[in-house]
């Protein structure tokens, strides 16, 4: 049975999204959506079209594929059928936009700028689009978009409780369990993906940034979670190969001492949690190691207990870092030269969300945030201690909905 986004959540979006064009550009008249996930956020359904958004009068959810598919799975009110941008363009002369000979239907003149994802919709789309909706401008909606979607609903926390409850489970109880000497990290990538889907995650682990792949996460061994690698974070991984630098590689083998490093994402219903566990197996890591790893630890639950309505994502970065040692600091959140500046990101139908815990993000916190804690730290020839766990914003600090162990499970 079609799990349905009830329509008081997706007016309740909208509502919120125009709310906010209001207030940063009071004089915006259109936005066109054309991104699976905030079509999925704005509509319930993830289908190729795209959302016209006029600023006055009700929006439609254009459908090329599969336009059945998005009246079985969606409560939005308003979706049509379109073969081509044309269709669109000739039929929507009522909410005051064009027709394909650049005048609206209603008489009126086109508005002179579009509101358009431009982190994310390709030149070439946006080429074919304008050839039926000929606007002067473009401006960006994405930090309208994101802004809406980083305050999360009941609802919506509902999902990512879910989440974050399997994610503990998984990875706290059962991964203990699934560790033995002479398996891969391939092998462990996989057994785990099947473990997670089967304990109700939905299969897939999406990020915003730019053309990137992912199918778990960072599954290592030892010193493979140092490795360099494109991926935006503090941990490495050498993946299968340099073709497909994912999941983990089929020849390093697991060996007693090594420290295993599990950062993976789950979700539910399309809501993620981020989390990374780690552990000591077959006999304990040096103390140095575990000492840097305590005050990683430290360091999340620190930064969780700030996680408070009105508090400034940059401010608890600064604090953070501002009182860290230097020696600390030489391979926190990354190791050598392949280190990151943040502390911690926005969680939701994305893994990387804004805001994000790190300078330039000075908008005040609001309770119902959720954000991924992940201090980590690089040691040669041991790999990347450190946790990470997954908090919503509440009065009296971050609530973790992932878990509350330390991390450095013996599997002995």
């Amino acid at each position: 049975m079609t799990k349905k986004v009830p329509s008081s959540e997706l007016e309740n979006r909208m509502g919120r999204f125009r709310k906010r064009m209001y207030q940063s550009n009071p004089d915006w008249e259109i936005a066109v959506i054309f991104s699976k996930i905030n079509l999925y956020y704005f509509t319930g359904t993830m289908q190729d079209g795209m959302l016209i958004i006029p600023k006055n009068g009700d929006a439609t959810f254009w459908v090329r594929r599969s336009y059945e598919r998005a009246l079985e799975e969606s409560l939005f009110p308003s979706i049509a059928p379109m073969n081509s941008f044309r269709d669109a363009a000739g039929s929507i002369g009522k909410a005051g936009t064009a027709d394909n000979a650049g005048n609206a239907g209603n008489g009126s003149k086109l508005p002179d700028a579009v509101y358009l994802e431009t982190e994310v919709v390709p030149l070439a789309l946006y080429q074919r689009f304008q050839k039926h909706f000929p606007f002067k401008a473009v401006k960006p909606v994405d930090p309208q978009i994101a802004a809406v979607r980083a305050v999360k609903s009941e609802y919506e926390l509902s999902l990512l409780r879910e989440s974050g409850r399997i994610h503990r489970h998984v990875l706290e109880d059962l991964v203990p369990d699934m560790l033995r000497e002479g398996m891969s990290e391939a092998d462990l990538s996989t057994e785990l993906f099947s473990v997670l889907v089967k304990e109700g995650h939905h299969g897939a682990c999406r990020f915003g940034m730019f053309d990137t792949e992912m199918i778990l996460g960072n599954v290592c061994f030892g010193e493979s979670s140092i490795y360099p690698c494109y991926f935006n974070g503090p941990g490495g991984k050498r993946g299968m190969s340099p073709a497909v630098p994912l999941l983990g590689s089929r020849d390093r083998k697991l060996r007693k001492g090594d420290l295993v490093f599990v950062d993976v994402g789950c979700g539910v219903e399309g809501y993620h949690t981020d989390k990374t566990t780690t552990y000591m197996f077959g006999f304990s890591l040096p103390q140095y190691a575990i000492d840097l790893h305590n005050k990683c630890v430290a360091i999340q639950n620190e930064a969780a207990s700030m996680l408070k309505p009105g508090a400034i994502p940059s401010e608890i970065y600064s604090t953070i870092m501002n009182g860290l040692d230097e020696e600390f600091l030489q391979n926190f959140m990354g190791f050598g030269k392949q280190k990151v500046k943040f502390l911690g990101h926005g969680v939701g139908l994305l893994i990387d969300e804004t805001p994000v815990i790190a300078g330039g993000f000075d908008e005040p916190l609001e309770e119902g945030m959720v954000f991924a804690l992940e201090p980590k730290r690089g040691i040669e020839n041991v790999g990347m201690v450190g946790i990470e766990n997954t908090f919503v914003v509440t009065k009296e600090g971050g609530e973790c909905i992932t878990g509350d162990n330390p991390g450095l499970i013996p599997v002995y």
